[in-house]
């Protein structure tokens, strides 16, 4: 048991105990929608959550599952939301007290935002390399590829799935010190990050639509590494192309229609720790219920990736905060999903 002292309000300092135990679970993962409704209660209502908004000054709200939701949505825009439409890396980082730091941490262990665990199964139809910031490109592929070479079965295609978001300055010095130089967007990075982990050099199928503007356009490439499953590197189009860029999910959606994903196809999802609640309800809503597919979600694992030629980011407790804020939102849109009509 750990102890986590509260902010004064008034009178004394109080403390509250924190009980990590073994995790609270995320919503499971198999197409079943009463089973994923009591997942996001359960994961929104675990006691983490709570103790997290009472510290910052909530009370938590009588109604049901929607009403909570909604607050909860409004109570982290208010209280945990840092970027203010900017990208991550823009975000700014909030001045808090030693006892709300540690709070945080305990409370973003336990809702499964810190901790890597290994894929549930010992085979998938489909591995899904989710894209990102350039190092986390990097990391994510080398991590697929090891978990390929360490047995893992995959009887279809691993995706790696990103977007033509021009990298940043500080992307560009990363890469350049990783020995990657010559990107000049996401995809390039995840490309250039499958050529290295899987030892390919040319594709074997290309495709895709220049519309001179990158929220219109998409691109393909498969390559065929010797003695595993074919890997293709794709950019989709935005679905909202005059507001914004394509998001994970316009990704995730425009691969499930290239590969015809199919009911009960089992698909393992790879990213960062710290975002494995809010792209694993995403991908239940976006791919789990419109197709009938199954779901596991992992975090790379740090002592599975060459962390010297791929440093891990300092996480500060600003960005786990954001980013429970984005598991919040991502449970809310899949709730609406599973209980429109």
């Amino acid at each position: 048991m750990l102890e986590f002292p509260d902010p004064p309000r008034s009178g004394p300092v109080r403390t509250r105990p924190v009980l990590l135990g073994p995790g609270v679970p995320l919503p499971a993962g198999a197409p079943d929608t009463s089973a994923m409704i009591d997942g996001v209660e359960g994961w929104v209502g675990a006691d983490p959550l709570r103790q997290l908004i009472d510290h910052f000054g909530g009370r938590w709200p009588a109604g049901d599952l929607t009403d909570m939701l909604r607050f909860l949505d409004d109570f982290s825009a208010e209280h945990w939301d840092f970027r203010g439409g900017r990208e991550r890396p823009d975000a700014r980082e909030p001045d808090l007290d030693s006892g709300t730091v540690e709070l945080v941490h305990a409370a973003a262990a336990a809702l499964g935002l810190v901790r890597p665990v290994p894929p549930a199964r010992p085979a998938y139809a489909h591995l899904v390399v989710l894209g990102g910031l350039a190092h986390a490109c990097l990391r994510r592929v080398a991590y697929a590829a090891r978990l390929l070479d360490g047995g893992l079965g995959v009887t279809g295609e691993v995706a790696v799935l990103g977007s033509f978001r021009p990298l940043s300055d500080r992307e560009h010095r990363m890469l350049a010190e990783a020995g990657v130089p010559g990107c000049v967007t996401e995809v390039d990075a995840l490309d250039a990050a499958v050529r290295l982990a899987f030892g390919v050099s040319t594709p074997a199928v290309e495709d895709g639509v220049d519309a001179d503007h990158p929220h219109h356009s998409w691109s393909s490439r498969t390559y065929l590494p010797a003695g595993l499953p074919p890997v293709r590197v794709l950019a989709a189009p935005s679905s909202e192309p005059h507001r914004r860029r394509a998001h994970t999910a316009d990704t995730q959606r425009f691969w499930a229609g290239h590969v015809r994903l199919a009911p009960d196809d089992a698909v393992l999802l790879v990213t960062a720790p710290i975002y494995v609640p809010f792209q694993h309800c995403d991908a239940l809503r976006t791919l789990a219920v419109p197709y009938g597919c199954g779901i596991d979600t992992v975090g790379v694992d740090p002592g599975l990736v060459d962390l010297d030629r791929l440093p891990e980011p300092t996480l500060s407790p600003g960005r786990y905060l954001q980013e429970i804020r984005s598991a919040i939102r991502s449970m809310r849109a899949l709730h609406q999903e599973l209980t429109a009509g």
